[in-house]
């Protein structure tokens, strides 16, 4: 091969299983996908805003999850973020190329959310977003926060979500997943002037720095 040639990038795909006493979890998942996705955890409103996810993101996703929803809809919902975010972390592997940082602004509406990124290794969630209802539907609104929390968690990521302004609740939520997935399609995506590279200064992305 040509040495001014650049190495394929190695698929970016993994496959995670999560299996506890509460829940029963697959994922599969495609960063360099088309946003196709197959979702099924039990929960209407999760599955619906996990394919906007998908489909927003371009990361093409797969969720099969069985949980305890006789009781009620926190660990399926919780875990599902779990397993997403490790999915996630395995496919970047030592995040070489990446950008690393993705933002984005979704209107939707009367409502305006915006997320903000650093796959930086080294997880931190702020949830600025308020509810008027305690509930969607059969799900607490409260369990929203639990899974960004999960999944920023699970995926080494340092992630800002802001509702700016908003009122209908479906809105605010609905705007939340989408500017995630806008945001992580951003972040995920190859910086072809440095394929080969770990964004950061110190070579690995992790620690406290």
């Amino acid at each position: 091969m040509d040495s001014s040639t650049p190495a394929p990038i190695p698929a970016r795909r993994a496959t995670v299983e999560r299996t506890t006493r509460e829940t029963r979890i697959r994922v599969a998942i495609d960063l360099d996908g088309t946003g196709r996705y197959a979702v099924s955890t039990g929960i209407g409103f999760l599955d619906h805003m996990l394919e906007q996810l998908s489909r927003h993101s371009l990361i093409d996703l797969e969720v099969a999850a069985e949980g305890d929803l006789h009781i009620d809809f926190h660990h399926t919902t919780e875990d599902t973020g779990i397993a997403i975010g490790e999915a996630v972390a395995k496919a970047l592997g030592e995040r070489r190329g990446i950008q690393r940082y993705g933002h984005a602004y979704v209107p939707m509406d009367e409502t305006l959310t915006r997320a903000a990124i650093d796959l930086s290794n080294r997880p931190y969630l702020i949830w600025k977003v308020a509810f008027s209802r305690d509930k969607l539907g059969q799900m607490d609104t409260e369990l929203f926060k639990e899974w960004f929390q999960a999944f920023a968690q699970a995926a080494g990521a340092t992630l800002h979500v802001e509702t700016l302004y908003g009122e209908n609740n479906h809105h605010i939520v609905e705007s939340c997943y989408k500017a995630l997935a806008r945001a992580l399609r951003a972040a995920v995506e190859i910086d072809p002037r440095k394929a080969d590279a770990v964004p950061s200064t110190k070579g690995v992305l992790g620690g406290s720095l």
